[in-house]
C-alpha cells in the first residue's frame, strides 16, 4: 500500500528521524506546529498519510494491522535505521503501537491515544456516519465549532476532511478489535480529563512502566489546543 509522506529537514537528521501518524480524519499536514520545532532540534520528519486519508491509496479492507505493516514498509524504505522518535495520535497512536514491535522507534509517543478498538460494528451504519462527519467538517465550521483552532488549523483540518475515505475507515470499524497498549519505556500525553485515556487506565499503564503526562483542559487534538504545554511535557523530545 503505498502511503504518501512529507519529508521536512535534512536528509540525515543529526538526531535521526522523527515519524509522525496523525488521527482519524487529519493528515500528515495537521502536524504543521510541530514540524518546524523537530527540524529546528536535528530531526529528518517523516509526516504520513494514513491508508485511507490524504494522498494516500484508499482500502476497502483495512484493518489497524494493515495500516501498521504500510507504515513499518513506507518508513524502512525511507531510512537506514529505526527512528530516533515515533509520535502517533488518536488512531495513529494505535496503528503505532501496533506498528511498533516492527518499526523499533527509539521513543514512542501516544497523543491521547486508546489502545484498543472494539471493531465489529456495523459497517453501513458506520461508512455513513463517517461521511456524515467528513461532510460537516469544513473549515467554515471549524472555526465556529472549536474556538481552539486557528485560521490555518481550519484550512489544513478541512482540506484533510475533504480527503479522507469514509469506506477506508468504515472498514477498521467493521474489522475485527484488537488491543494493542503502549509498552514500558514509551509515553502517553492525555489529555484531562481524557475521552481515549482515563485515569483508571493511565494508572495502569504507569504500573506497566509507561510514563504518562496529563495536560489540563487540552483538547483531544492537544497540539492545537495546548502547544506549549505539549512541547513542555516531552523533553525527551524537544529538549536540547
Amino acid at each position: 500500500m503505498r502511503l504518501h509522506v512529507a519529508e521536512h529537514g535534512p536528509a540525515t537528521g543529526t538526531r535521526g528521524a522523527a515519524v509522525l501518524l496523525h488521527g482519524m480524519m487529519g493528515s500528515g499536514a495537521s502536524w504543521w506546529r510541530l514540524v518546524p520545532l523537530l527540524v529546528a532540534r536535528g530531526y529528518r520528519v517523516l509526516a504520513l498519510d494514513l491508508p485511507g486519508h490524504g494522498l494516500s491509496d484508499r482500502d476497502p479492507g483495512l484493518t489497524v494491522e494493515r495500516a501498521a505493516d504500510a507504515v513499518v514498509s513506507t518508513v524502512t524504505r525511507l531510512v537506514d535505521e529505526p527512528p530516533s522518535v515515533a509520535i502517533g495520535h488518536s488512531f495513529g497512536g494505535l496503528v503505532l503501537a501496533a506498528a511498533a514491535p516492527a518499526l523499533r522507534p527509539g521513543l514512542a509517543v501516544y497523543v491521547d491515544a486508546p489502545s484498543t478498538t472494539r471493531g465489529g460494528r456495523d459497517r453501513r451504519e458506520v461508512l455513513a456516519l463517517y461521511e456524515q462527519d467528513r461532510a460537516r467538517r469544513t473549515a467554515a465550521r471549524l472555526r465556529s465549532t472549536r474556538p481552539h483552532y486557528t485560521a490555518r488549523d481550519c484550512l489544513v483540518e478541512g482540506v484533510a476532511a475533504e480527503r479522507f475515505d469514509p469506506a477506508t475507515a468504515a472498514a477498521v470499524s467493521s474489522a475485527p478489535g484488537g488491543s494493542w497498549p503502549p509498552t514500558a519505556g514509551s509515553v502517553v500525553v492525555r489529555a484531562d480529563p481524557s475521552d481515549y485515556v482515563s485515569d483508571e487506565q493511565a494508572a495502569a499503564l504507569e504500573h506497566r512502566g509507561v510514563r504518562v503526562r496529563s495536560i489540563p483542559g487540552a483538547a483531544h487534538s492537544v497540539w492545537f489546543s495546548h502547544p506549549r504545554e505539549l512541547v513542555a511535557s516531552l523533553p525527551e523530545v524537544f529538549g536540547g
